[in-house]
């Protein structure tokens, strides 16, 4: 891999950054139940961060992905590579001295201060004079609505509250860069949602450089101007929304990035045709596919058909979700499951016979190996 040069453009880099944790005695890597070396932490990532861009770090639980932004913040130490703020090496740079502020998923509000204090507190650790302080707490609580929430204690706020607090503290310092850490956690579904868009709205206002930790792909898709997926220690892919939702770089992406997520089914090479379970579509016109390998295909590109239709395939209802505006549908056809996404409200009964045909064009092709690269 080669090393990334410092960049003018670049606000965060982190050049082949690892890290593996070590036993609680700090003789060696930590073990698993098994006995055996838990894999690393981070395994050389690398990122790019441009300025004012608001990228978003997903992946699931013990990926790597919030080790990666206390990296950055200098909560952790790497054990390898570089992390650069505005082409400056971060090396043996405390977290106060990178001008990076941090809005964690448990608010870490100081619980005897209220909501003005508790923003102004940065500040007032700066030493910033009285005056200058109450100012630019105002702006923020302007920016967050908290103006009539001042005088009043973390514990007299709602969970979404206390996180605008959290937020306010981070702004006034006017960081270089902020870091979210899953910010949105702790809330109900309906505060999240509301939330989420103020978070995106108050960092493309401001101006600002933004790392977002989350695992919820909502988030990702929604929020980011380039989403990095990461998964065991490592980074996947790196692109706009658009991009890994249209050409996810292996299977482990496809089916983390939508909802529901992407249909996976083994399939072969029989003469000139694809046969992915219990269809059969043309082979695709690619260079050179492998005998055996994995078909992906979104819930949307599945279409209701009905029987005798050309293609159409029979299947049986295992799950019906009515949510409205849209239906989704699991169906099963012997060993294969697939995921549909239906229009309008319309529940099916379980067991009832359904024919289903393929998008055969808008079909996703990867390795049947472990690492389930894109083919094509």
């Amino acid at each position: 891999m080669t090393e990334l040069a410092a960049s003018s453009d670049k606000e965060v880099e982190l050049d082949r950054v690892s890290k593996r944790f070590e036993d609680r005695e700090g003789q060696g890597p930590a073990k698993g139940a098994d006995g055996k070396d838990v894999p690393s932490a981070l395994a050389e990532v690398s990122i790019a961060v441009e300025k004012g861009e608001l990228l978003v770090v997903v992946g699931p639980s013990g990926c790597g992905k919030s080790t990666t932004l206390r990296i950055v913040a200098g909560l952790e130490e790497a054990d390898g590579g570089d992390v650069r703020i505005g082409g400056k090496s971060m090396r043996g740079v405390p977290p106060q001295d990178r001008d990076v502020a941090m809005v964690f998923q448990g608010y870490a509000l100081y619980p005897q201060m209220t909501v003005r204090e508790n923003i102004e507190f940065p500040l007032k650790m700066r030493k910033t004079a009285l005056t200058e302080r109450r100012r630019r707490a105002d702006e923020a609580a302007a920016m967050l609505r908290l103006g009539p929430l001042m005088d009043r204690l973390p514990s007299e706020l709602s969970g979404g509250e206390r996180q605008r607090v959290a937020m306010g503290r981070a702004i006034v310092r006017r960081p270089r860069v902020f870091l979210f850490d899953e910010p949105l956690s702790n809330l109900d579904a309906a505060l999240r949602q509301d939330l989420r868009i103020e978070i995106g709205s108050l960092v493309r206002e401001l101006g600002v450089t933004a790392i977002y930790v989350t695992h919820d792909q909502v988030e990702a898709m929604t929020l980011a101007d380039r989403i990095c997926v990461m998964h065991k220690g490592s980074v996947l892919q790196i692109a706009a929304p658009r991009a890994i939702y249209e050409r996810p770089s292996t299977s482990f992406v496809a089916t983390f990035l939508g909802t529901p997520r992407m249909n996976l089914i083994d399939a072969r090479i029989d003469g000139d045709e694809l046969v992915c379970g219990p269809f059969r579509v043309a082979k695709p016109l690619a260079a050179s596919l492998p005998e055996r390998l994995v078909v992906g295909v979104r819930p949307e590109d599945v279409h209701l058909a009905k029987e005798g239709d050309a293609g159409a395939v029979r299947f049986e209802v295992a799950v019906s979700e009515p949510l409205g505006a849209e239906t989704h549908l699991v169906l099963r056809a012997g060993d294969v499951e697939l995921r549909v996404r239906a229009p309008g409200f319309d529940p099916r009964p379980t067991g009832a016979a359904v024919h289903l045909t393929i998008d055969s064009s808008r079909m996703h092709l990867f390795a049947a190996t472990i690492d389930g690269r894109r083919l094509g």
